[in-house]
């Protein structure tokens, strides 16, 4: 993340995002797949960590090895195998939805995992109640705790999308696009942009 200042001296938090260029890889046709998609492959890989047969299927589409493949199903028109794509496929002022996943944050409790309150009171005789969940249920009638109670467990890690994110910047010499606002993830990590068709 960095941040630009506007022309009235506001300063916006922004993302700068590393758009390609993505190879296209394979394309979907209703006549042999019964749909419509262009799978894009980012980021060179080196050979040796590539499996045979996914080797093959770069070398079928004259490409060499990528880290990211993706499925897209709308967005693109008559692209062919061996075509790349920059990031001059968006423009300045348009708004994008970005997908990654989040940051794992471990196992959390509930009020970091979930903005519990916790029970509030140091007193009386409590010395270890400021951050528990309190009551999970009722007692003999259901019997039970019910699904999907919020609860500790596992937090982070999950994928997350974004919406209506504005582009401020396309800088297609170094493939760069800088958003306004943050996107899902760490630093250096894999994200999707789409655009609004």
């Amino acid at each position: 993340m960095t941040s630009l200042f506007d022309e009235n001296g506001k300063n916006i938090p922004c993302t700068v995002i590393l758009a390609g260029p993505c190879s296209v890889l394979q394309v979907r046709t209703v006549e042999n797949d019964g749909y419509v998609g262009y799978q894009l492959g980012f980021d060179d890989k080196s050979e040796k960590n590539v499996g045979k047969a996914l080797a093959g299927h770069f070398k079928k589409a004259g490409s060499t090895p990528k880290a990211k493949l993706h499925e897209f199903h709308h967005g693109f028109d008559d692209l062919k195998v061996g075509d790349e794509v920059t990031v001059n496929l968006f423009s300045e002022g348009e708004f994008v939805d970005v997908t990654g996943t989040s940051k794992g944050k471990g196992f959390q409790g509930v009020v970091k995992r979930h903005n519990f309150g916790g029970v509030m009171q140091a007193t009386h005789g409590q010395h270890n109640r400021l951050r528990a969940p309190g009551s999970i249920g009722a007692g003999s009638d259901p019997s039970r705790v019910f699904k999907g109670l919020r609860m500790a467990g596992r937090m982070g890690g999950k994928k997350v999308t974004v919406q209506n994110l504005q582009v401020l910047k396309v800088d297609e010499e170094q493939n760069l696009l800088v958003v306004k606002g943050a996107v899902p993830g760490a630093k250096n990590s894999y994200v999707i942009v789409r655009r609004w068709n």
